[in-house]
């Protein structure tokens, strides 16, 4: 979350006239994020967040992610619900931008994450993945391997700036994952495919519920475990918790086993998660727009976890061994 676009009191007055909400009592920009402006609502019908949809997020694919929380809520996965106006749409336009309000959702998301929390992950990642399994409409993933070389062109002249040789770093990972190894035969279906820390809440140890789909697509299943074995398994200095990994893995296995060729594959998948993330945030940190509200992630952390991630020959080194994934 973050913002980009400011939004007049006026404006967002008018915007919501079209909702049963009440009377707006405050509002304010959240801050954390990258992707979207996002504020905080807060009327006498309760507490929502407003959504302004930007940059990567193309209009056409909004219908995908307000149905498919509305789908997963319907399944017993807690997400956001959208709030419809009063002509039955979720969607509208505020300030020049699409524009949704969905429901508020208790907790906080966990700045240290624990063995517990990862556990908490593993489970409802599962979860989600069978909930989403009779959603019947469909998205590419357009931030897979043949969406990466085009992210780092447009970054790929002032790579060295953050880090000296990281251009020729990042275009070596780059021809390794092109040349025929990225796997094309595992199960797909609805994944998260940004399923960070600042995007799952807890309330203690328990998960209190997952936000902000809009990444959400079709795509590998593991290749969502393999972005979440990045997210939520290393340490602040980047080395990985082999402890994090098994009791993410494991949870998640308790409730969908990963198949002999996802486990096969999932190293191969955490390299290429790492290399799509390094990419996203090392185009953000360059561009970041004047007066923006938003604090750009540091893409040298996922230079180190794709390091790690090139390292690893097998489940092994997530802390479990090949199909010790309990059903």
């Amino acid at each position: 979350m973050a913002v980009y676009t400011d939004v007049a009191a006026d404006e967002l007055a008018e915007f919501l006239s079209r909702y049963d909400l009440g009377e707006l009592l405050s509002y304010k920009g959240i801050a954390e994020g990258v992707e979207n402006s996002n504020f905080l609502l807060h009327s006498s019908a309760g507490y929502f967040i407003l959504t302004l949809y930007e940059k990567r997020v193309a209009k056409n694919d909004l219908p995908f992610f307000l149905a498919l929380m509305t789908h997963l809520a319907s399944r017993g996965i807690s997400c956001p619900l959208p709030v419809k106006n009063r002509s039955g749409e979720a969607l509208g336009t505020l300030a020049g931008r699409p524009a949704a309000i969905i429901s508020f959702l208790e907790g906080i998301w966990p700045r240290k994450p624990s063995a517990a929390h990862c556990a908490g992950v593993g489970q409802a990642l599962a979860r989600m993945h069978l909930a989403g399994r009779d959603f019947p409409m469909a998205r590419a993933n357009a931030l897979s391997v043949s969406g990466w070389r085009p992210l780092f062109e447009q970054s790929a002249s002032r790579a060295d700036e953050l880090q000296p040789g990281l251009r020729a770093f990042i275009e070596a990972e780059l021809d390794h994952l092109e040349g025929g190894l990225w796997p094309k035969q595992l199960p797909i279906g609805v994944i998260h495919a940004d399923l960070f820390p600042d995007n799952v809440f807890f309330l203690g140890d328990r998960l209190s519920g997952i936000i902000d789909f809009t990444f959400a697509c079709n795509d590998m299943l593991a290749y969502d475990v393999a972005i979440c074995l990045n997210a939520w398994c290393f340490e602040s200095d980047c080395s990985f918790n082999v402890t994090k990994a098994r009791a993410f893995l494991n949870a998640y296995g308790r409730e969908r086993k990963l198949s002999e060729a996802e486990e096969a594959a999932l190293p191969l998948l955490a390299r290429g998660a790492a290399l799509r993330f390094l990419l996203t945030r090392l185009v953000d940190f360059l561009n970041v727009p004047p007066g923006a509200l938003v604090r750009p992630k540091d893409p040298l952390e996922y230079v180190r976890k794709l390091r790690f991630q090139q390292s690893v020959a097998s489940l092994r080194d997530y802390g479990v061994a090949a199909s010790g994934l309990v059903a």
